[in-house]
């Protein structure tokens, strides 16, 4: 079990204390917006979804059980509700169909690409929507391609191949502005 810095603050918010759930919020709020945008790939869905994350967690605090931190249980949320709004809006998960490169083991890793994060930002948000998720989770969120593959109902094989062709693309995307920084 790992030690919780806030567990102080949750007991407050189990106890309904509306100024420790606004400290909660300001502490984790920016963090879940940045992974509800990525996920959903629009400001305004992201800022939907805030909401209706923050509402749940205060709704649902009394269930935590200090398993784990607060933040990766409030992470946990915002990533399966991203999901569920995905799923319900019956996002079509477009993937990346050119696999030669890969397939013929031609593919090789470049030199880092030393770019600022919003370059990197708006390079992902040009991703198909699949690909742009599974690279999310995966790069920026840190769950594991047998992670990924439960939570989009994807095979793992699936979850790596996606994940290799949107970073390959997003690589893409980013020489010219390599090139000008040179």
């Amino acid at each position: 079990m790992q030690e919780d810095i806030h567990k102080k603050l949750v007991e407050r918010c189990i106890r309904g204390e509306r100024k420790a759930q606004f400290e909660l919020y300001k502490l984790y709020s920016k963090a879940m917006f940045n992974i509800s945008y990525r996920m959903l790939n629009n400001k305004s869905d992201a800022e939907d979804m805030l909401q209706e994350v923050f509402t749940d967690i205060f709704t649902r605090i009394h269930s935590f059980r200090f398993d784990s931190t607060i933040g990766a249980w409030i992470k946990r949320i915002t990533v399966n509700k991203c999901i569920n709004e995905i799923n319900r809006k019956k996002t079509n998960l477009n993937f990346v169909e050119d696999i030669s490169v890969f397939d013929k083991g031609e593919y090789v890793e470049e030199e880092n690409i030393p770019l600022s994060v919003e370059n990197v930002k708006t390079a992902m948000e040009q991703l198909p929507n699949g690909s742009r998720i599974i690279f999310s989770l995966y790069l920026l969120e840190g769950y594991d391609h047998e992670e990924i593959s439960q939570i989009l109902n994807i095979s793992e094989s699936t979850s790596k191949t996606q994940y290799m062709r949107a970073k390959q693309k997003v690589k893409e995307l980013l020489k010219p502005q390599l090139y000008e920084t040179r």
